[in-house]
């Protein structure tokens, strides 16, 4: 079978067996190629081309593809067991905990395992209500905190939202960074806010400046929790461990995934105070996960923890990242008639466009430079830029060469120039 027959195959696939409309998605942005393998920046089709990461999996391959001590740490832990039996103590499970207490700041101490961010959220919201026996939530508007029920219920997006309505009732929506608007909607009847640290998908919005203390001091006086979503800001992406480390404040909840699983396994977590944990303690069956906690999952966790810390990955994402920002702020600045704003921490980055149309050209553009690039969800006006912690100057400098002349593409096919 050639490359042609074998990606017809596959699309053909998508539409009898998956979602048939990834088909025309995946072809517009210039992605209509099999992924086969992947390593460090690089993933690699169906026809041995290299296609450099700038997505990173939205935010999972931190570490990069298929870091090689990773591998070695699944490999190790594959010959002596995947999966928990379910009814002994579980070692790796508890050596994780472990090293995430140690890690966080404060008294985040006690970890609950799962399998996603959105797992991590649920079961957030539902230790907040039990730990409190509150039931209402102060959420941001256009934040992202994953599409199962309850997720979906604090996820301000309402394309998203509409039509799984009714969701979770009890549920506040406030613009993100209106302190006076948090202020207003928290009461004796929340049991906690739910934020993000930057949101992500909203396009990559970073919060003024005091905002989330602020916010710690407003929830911790109306007796709410205060739940923090790191799931794509956490494990160094931002520059710092964690996001919440910009404003010097510690949430009475967090939650974790992405990265956590090194790029290798699906792995998410929610940690707590013993304050809160203590909602549990009577009732230690009463959240569960068949497959969370197990130890594949966590062996290879353990390992990309090493690897955050060996490697000095937060302290590179913010050097690589002050490099990469900069450079697309100048382009921004030779640009204005495209580009209306570049924002971010770390290695989370979002350059805004005037007009939407504009990345209509810009990403099949870097596709056909072979630079894997995306919108944020919430946002399509918004391009992020989140690459592997560990990338290198010469591959900034590529993104940053293919960026300026695909820009320069759209405002010629556009009929416009910045020189006007």
């Amino acid at each position: 079978m050639d490359n042609f027959d074998k990606i017809s195959v596959t699309q053909e696939r998508y539409g009898l067996y998956l979602m048939p409309t990834m088909s025309r998605i995946i072809n517009f942005a210039g992605y209509g190629v099999e992924e086969v393998s992947a390593q460090g920046m690089f993933v690699t089709d169906h026809r041995g081309e290299e296609w450099l990461d700038f997505c990173s999996g939205y935010g999972v391959m931190s570490m990069g593809h298929r870091h090689p001590r990773i591998i070695a740490a699944a490999h190790a832990q594959l010959d002596l067991m995947s999966m928990s039996a379910r009814v002994f103590y579980n070692p790796v499970q508890a050596e994780l905990a472990e090293r995430l207490a140690k890690l966080l700041p404060g008294d985040l101490q006690y970890s609950f395992f799962c399998n996603s961010g959105t797992e991590a959220v649920e079961g957030a919201l539902k230790l907040a209500r039990l730990a409190t026996g509150r039931s209402g939530i102060v959420a941001a508007e256009n934040s992202f905190h994953g599409k199962t029920l309850g997720a979906l219920s604090v996820t301000g997006r309402p394309l998203f939202r509409i039509p799984y309505e009714p969701l979770l009732p009890g549920v506040t929506f406030v613009p993100y960074g209106d302190i006076e608007a948090l202020r207003a909607a928290v009461n004796e009847e929340t049991a906690a806010v739910i934020l993000e640290s930057i949101q992500g998908e909203g396009g990559i919005m970073v919060p003024p400046d005091g905002y989330l203390r602020a916010v710690r001091e407003i929830s911790k006086a109306c007796g709410a929790l205060l739940i923090l979503d790191e799931v794509q800001t956490g494990l160094g992406r931002t520059g710092y461990t964690f996001g919440f480390e910009h404003e010097g404040i510690v949430p009475d909840i967090v939650c974790l995934a992405k990265a956590l699983g090194g790029g290798v396994m699906p792995i998410g977590a929610f940690v707590g105070t013993p304050a809160v944990w203590q909602a549990f303690r009577s009732r230690p069956l009463i959240h569960t996960s068949t497959f969370g906690g197990n130890p594949l999952a966590c062996a290879v966790s353990l390992a990309a923890l090493d690897v955050l810390k060996d490697e000095r990955l937060a302290q590179r994402s913010r050097q690589m990242g002050f490099l990469l920002k900069n450079g697309l702020d100048k382009i921004r600045q030779r640009h204005p008639i495209s580009l209306a704003e570049v924002r971010g921490r770390g290695l989370l980055i979002g350059v805004e466009l005037t007009h939407a149309r504009y990345g209509g050209v810009i990403l099949p553009e870097m596709a056909r430079q072979h630079i894997i690039l995306v919108y944020t969800l919430n946002q399509p006006k918004v391009i992020r830029f989140e690459p592997p912690l560990i990338v290198e100057y010469e591959h900034i400098f590529r993104v940053l060469a293919a960026f300026e002349a695909a820009v320069t593409r759209a405002e010629k096919d556009l009929g416009e120039s910045s020189k006007k």
